[in-house]
Order: C-alpha cells, then sequence, then structure tokens
C-alpha cells in the first residue's frame, strides 16, 4: 500500500527548476515527487514551516570502496580507537554504533553519517577493473546509499600497446572505444577515470616522473595521448560522465602547467578534473609555492566544456589514499604518522596509502586551504563546480558543513584564515575575494551538478517524477550547524533520519552503465587476459544479477538492490 507524503510550507531550493527558492509544499507517494493540490488528503503531513527543502545530496567523489580503503583503515586501528566514543543512533534506539574512524570510516558509518547530513548518493572514484566485484560488494554493504563507481583505465598494459601501436594518427582507436565500452559493461562502472595517465606504468618502469608531452619510457605514448583517447571513447561510447582526470603531478610546485596542458589535450572534449586543488599550484614567491587558483578559474571559465571537483583540504588528522603510486611514494617521506603502504596491483593500478595531518601554522597546508576555496569562489559557472574534499585524501567528508559556512560566509571565512600561517594570512588573494555563495549555489554544487554530470536525470532535483530524496534542513545563519543536522531526510519517500537519528535503514540501489560496444573485441581481450591475467576471462565480467538482491537472493551483494542505468 503506497503512502503519501507531504511536506508543507518549506522554502524549496532547487535549482534546477525555474521556481527554486519559493515557498511551497513537495509531495511524495512510491518513492517519487509527485504534483498534488493542496486539498487532497495524505497520509502523513511534515510542517517545514522555516526551513529549507533540498533534494538529497549527491557526493560524486568519495573513496568509499575498494582495496586502498581497507588498506587505509588496517593502516590506521588508532583513528577507530579516537572516535569509539561518537556514537550513531539507530532505529527505535535498539543500538548505537560506534563511529569506527573519523578519516577511515566502515561501510556501516559511511552511509549512516552521509545520511545524518542529507546524503543520499556517493559514488567511488577509482575502482580497479581487477578489483570490481570485491568494490561492489564493500559499497552494497553501505545502509541506505545509493552508489556506483568509476573504473579506471589509462594504465592498464593492454590500452597503452593500443595506443601505442596506433601511433599519433590514433589508428586504433576504434578499437580502444571498444575496449572502454566491455571494461564498463564488465565491472559495471557509472563512468572512467584516468590516474596520473600513464604515470602509474610508468613508475613501473622505474620512471620518477611523467608530464603531459613526455614521452612514457617503455611504451613511447604521452599522457596528452592517453587524455585524449579516452575522452574520445567515451563521447563516442554516450557515457554521460565525461572522463574524470586525476591529473599528472599531483602535489608538486608549478603543476599548474600540467593542467593547463591537459585541458589544451582535450581539443574540447568534455572532461572532469578531479580534486582540482591538489593541481593548482605555482612556483612563486619566495618558498617557491604559490596559489594558481585565478589562473584554473580563468581556463574552467574559458572552457565549458571541463567541469571540476575541488578536493579541499579541511585541517586535522586524515589519510591520503590513492591509486597514484608515483605521487604516494614521493610523499611517503611526509606521513603523520611516519608509516605508509605502496602496493603494485595487476595491470591497470597501482596504491599508495599516506598518513598525513593538516596544519593551519603550515606555510604549505595553509595554502592549499586557501588555494581550494578560491577555487570555489573563483569560477563563475557553479554548475562546473562540484563540492568536495575528495574524502579522505583533503578531509573527511564529515566536515561538508564547515566546508559550506566557510563559502557561504564571508566572515567566518576571514575569522579562519587569520588563524593560519601569517604569510598566508596577509598575503593570501582569499582575503579580497567578497563572494559568498547562496543556498541556491550551494545546492549546484551539491546536488543539481553532480547529478547532471553523472546523467541521473531524476536525482539532483525536486521536479515531477523525481526520485524522492529529500532533505529539509532547519534554516538558520550558521550554516555549518544547518547543513550538519537535517530536521527530516528522506530516501525513496521513505523518511530514513531525523534530527540526526537514524530512523530507517533500507537497501540502496548500485547505479551503472551497459554503452553499447562491437563484441569483436572480446577475441583480443581473451588472448591478452589467457597471457596475462590471474582469472579466467570468462569469469571476469559482473553480470547484473550479481549486483541484484531481488533478482536472485543476492549471491554477491546481498544488501544491493538493482538500480541500473542504461
Amino acid at each position: 500500500m503506497s503512502t503519501t507524503i507531504r511536506l508543507r510550507g518549506g522554502r524549496v531550493i532547487d535549482p534546477a527548476q525555474s521556481h527554486s527558492g519559493t515557498q511551497r509544499d513537495v509531495c511524495l507517494r512510491d518513492g517519487r515527487i509527485i504534483d498534488l493540490d493542496e486539498r487532497e488528503a495524505v497520509d502523513e503531513t511534515f510542517d517545514a514551516t522555516g526551513c529549507v527543502i533540498m533534494a538529497g545530496g549527491i557526493d560524486m567523489h568519495t573513496h568509499i570502496g575498494g582495496g586502498k580503503m581497507n588498506l587505509a583503515r588496517m593502516l590506521l586501528p588508532e583513528d577507530h580507537r579516537a572516535n569509539a566514543g561518537s556514537p550513531i543512533a539507530l532505529p527505535d534506539n535498539a543500538l548505537e554504533l560506534a563511529s569506527c574512524g573519523t578519516c577511515t570510516p566502515g561501510t556501516l558509518a559511511t552511509g549512516y553519517r552521509y545520511i545524518e547530513m542529507g546524503y543520499t548518493s556517493a559514488f567511488e572514484p577509482a575502482m580497479m577493473a581487477a578489483n570490481a566485484r570485491h568494490a561492489h560488494m564493500e559499497m552494497g554493504d553501505i545502509p541506505i546509499l545509493d552508489h556506483g563507481a568509476y573504473v579506471m583505465l589509462g594504465n592498464d598494459e593492454l590500452f597503452l600497446q593500443m595506443l601505442h601501436e596506433g601511433g599519433e594518427q590514433g589508428l586504433n582507436q576504434a578499437l580502444i572505444r571498444d575496449y572502454v565500452g566491455w571494461t564498463l559493461n564488465a565491472s559495471k562502472a557509472m563512468g572512467v577515470k584516468v590516474v596520473n595517465p600513464g604515470g602509474i606504468s610508468a613508475f613501473k618502469f622505474n620512471q620518477r616522473k611523467l608530464d603531459v608531452n613526455e614521452v612514457h619510457t617503455h611504451w613511447q605514448v604521452t599522457p596528452r595521448q592517453v587524455v585524449h583517447s579516452l575522452a574520445r571513447a567515451l563521447r563516442e561510447l554516450g557515457v554521460p560522465h565525461p572522463l574524470h582526470i586525476h591529473g599528472s603531478n599531483l602535489g608538486v610546485a608549478g603543476n599548474i602547467e600540467s593542467t593547463l596542458e591537459t585541458i589544451a589535450a582535450l581539443e574540447g572534449l568534455p572532461a572532469h578534473l578531479t580534486h582540482i586543488q591538489f593541481h593548482a599550484y605555482g612556483k612563486e614567491g619566495p618558498k617557491k609555492f604559490s596559489s594558481a587558483a585565478l589562473q584554473v578559474a580563468e581556463a574552467v571559465n574559458a572552457n565549458p566544456n571541463i567541469s571540476i571537483d575541488v578536493g579541499q583540504i579541511m585541517f586535522g588528522q586524515t589519510v591520503t589514499a590513492s591509486g597514484d603510486t608515483m605521487r604516494q611514494f614521493a610523499n611517503s617521506g611526509h606521513g603523520s604518522p611516519r608509516k605508509w603502504v605502496g602496493a603494485d596491483q595487476e595491470c591497470d593500478a597501482g596504491c599508495g596509502v599516506v598518513p598525513f595531518r593538516y596544519r593551519e601554522q603550515s606555510y604549505v597546508n595553509a595554502l592549499q586551504w586557501a588555494i581550494g576555496l578560491e577555487i570555489f569562489l573563483l569560477v563563475k559557472n557553479p554548475w562546473q563546480v562540484v563540492l568536495t574534499t575528495d574524502h579522505p585524501n583533503g578531509g573527511p567528508f564529515t566536515s561538508y558543513p564547515h566546508l559550506i559556512r566557510l563559502l557561504t560566509d564571508k566572515s567566518f571565512r576571514d575569522e579562519q584564515l587569520s588563524k593560519l600561517h601569517p604569510d598566508v594570512a596577509s598575503t593570501s588573494a582569499l582575503r579580497e575575494i567578497s563572494r559568498e555563495l547562496t543556498l541556491d549555489e550551494v545546492a549546484i554544487m551539491t546536488r543539481s551538478a553532480p547529478a547532471r554530470l553523472l546523467g541521473l536525470t531524476d536525482k539532483g532535483h525536486l521536479g515531477q517524477g523525481a526520485v524522492a530524496d529529500v532533505a529539509v534542513y532547519r534554516e538558520e545563519a550558521n550554516h555549518e550547524a544547518m547543513f550538519a543536522t537535517p530536521q527530516w531526510v528522506f530516501k525513496n519517500g521513505s523518511l530514513v533520519a531525523q534530527a540526526g537519528k537514524v530512523m530507517a535503514v533500507p537497501t540502496g540501489g548500485s547505479h551503472f552503465l551497459t554503452p553499447d560496444y562491437d563484441t569483436a573485441v572480446e577475441r583480443t581481450l581473451r588472448k591478452h587476459w589467457a597471457a596475462h591475467g590471474s582469472v579466467n576471462f570468462d569469469h571476469v565480467p559482473i553480470s547484473r544479477d550479481e549486483l541484484c538482491s531481488c533478482c536472485n537472493g543476492g549471491r554477491l551483494l546481498p544488501t544491493a538492490c538493482f538500480q541500473g542505468q542504461t
């Protein structure tokens, strides 16, 4: 029996719709938003007077599943012990679950903490094809949240071989396109991510750096070719989310040149540059480390084909977990505490896990903090920017409410800036930026833009027929307090959280794509897998029923219902 719910009298912030900011009712039935006359009877009414109503939040870049996060959890048991006293209230007070870590939360805590903030979907940005089953299994264990992942390509030997043999003319582009299509299908991914294009592979050949126009010592291809070929393949396959790019030279002073060269390499093709704050550094000043936020913003403003997420750093303890073995190896000496893990993964990736503490009185860390905020505030079109901390690399996702306050309240931002390293506090361009993001812009960066970039047409808005994922916030001047604890959160039309308490634990859905491709490519893949793979080729693809408990009892993912996307 269906239940009809009315959220009465709230101010609806829905920038995807023309009437954003108006006071009106929002009605939910059968998991969808419906138009309903105010005189029609409903089963339950929630008085949202004095509240802001938004679609459920969507985090399109957060490390929540896969091998590297398990390595991070094992590497930092103290993170779990230190936060064991931060309970999560579950339905009917039947149980209180310890938070299980701030920067390395377990799967259960991940779902509950996101829901407590009004987020209803989260996407893992670095799934290895060879480890896709495990990544899906782990995401399936996260309660309530819808989820999906981007599969990594661009460092695997078969792709680089195809690119090399195709030469500058790109003679193998059709083969590469079909390989990308097969990989998306086999791994049940939402998109493709490239990490340090060609650089992870080059590191395995003892090459310690690889810039955008530099030649891979073994395969004789450049990151420029890698990026362009993958971006083109995704466009030809009709994949909604553009190539998700973790660029060259992450964290290196002067890497702004690599970032601008990467944009140029795309030649107008759509792409999403991820954790852009870590790729926005110049070499100016006495310390030879400076902000290039203005150059990044100008490039994004001039290229509507480009979108970004920021990867804002937040002060305190966290852990950096990345497939970019080359850069993590270089950063391992900066670990805090002094320990780290590096791993060589099968065929297509690496892995580096380095704990790190961002400090307010560190010149570099303070400048990184300022750079991220500058980028948020200097990019003109909020539809090109997504709010992230690259959890856990820049900071835990639980710091989003604090980040929102920094972006919406200049006086608070200035107050925080004054506490930083004096050379940053006195010279940062951030002091001169007066812009304060509006609630509409916050909703775009946390809901509408991620939905649009992922092709989720029924998410990120509150229009007729949209999925009834809804967050209701009690409106107040302190946006950190406001966004930390919504009054109500609804998932698929059911109340799942109220004033910081989890009310119900429904199953989240798994999103993935199945683009068409020429299956003749499988002959090439089968031959390569037989020679170099550790798993039988026929066992590599993940079937639909493995992601869908309602189809076959959930042999692989007992907590994940199918919510596929084609």
